[in-house]
């Protein structure tokens, strides 16, 4: 009789910490989700205000429209990535972001520019509509890791196995943003 309580007492605390382990999994799984959403929804914000950016550099920068060509051709590949495209997204993104810091620095050469107040209100919009994405990465990141961890560590792994959790891969920082820029005076 003892013997079968103690049985009894094992099979409810394996099948509390497996629904536990699938929840944790799940809601892991959930959180990772969100912060690409989370993504997702600045590089709209920033697709949403390029066109007004190049509409206002294009009157003061007319001998530049290589560059505005660019950043337009840039956000309609953005927009047509299909959606679990993860990759491709922040390959076009990162593109743009590049195009973006050749625009800021047009406003260098054009004083008048420089002095625009939509040009400003636009690339101070934008600056931190890049810093949001730059933190939308790291929460990413962050959430895929917690996740990643849960697959490996055992005895949670036995759970994600069961039901065919997979991994979630990191967002990569461009391999020309990882050296060191040349400084010279």
């Amino acid at each position: 009789m003892v013997a079968g309580i103690i049985i009894a007492v094992l099979l409810v605390l394996i099948v509390v910490y497996y629904i536990s382990a699938y929840n944790g999994l799940q809601k892991a799984k959930v959180n990772t989700e969100e912060s690409w959403s989370q993504i997702s929804v600045q590089l709209k914000r920033r697709n949403d205000l390029i066109p007004n950016l190049v509409e206002t550099v294009k009157g003061y920068a007319k001998h530049e429209k290589e560059t505005l060509a660019q950043v337009v051709e840039l956000r309609n590949q953005l927009t047509q990535v299909p959606a679990g495209n993860r990759e491709e997204t922040m390959k076009i993104s990162n593109q743009i972001t590049d195009s973006l810091k050749t625009i800021f620095a047009l406003s260098e050469n054009y004083p008048d520019l420089k002095a625009n107040t939509n040009f400003a209100n636009l690339q101070e919009e934008l600056t931190n509509t890049e810093n949001k994405i730059a933190y939308s990465r790291q929460l990413f990141n962050s959430s895929a890791a917690v996740y990643n961890k849960m697959l490996v560590v055992f005895p949670s792994n036995i759970v994600a196995n069961i039901h065919h959790f997979t991994k979630v891969d990191y967002l990569d920082i461009p391999e020309e943003e990882t050296k060191a820029p040349k400084v010279s005076f």
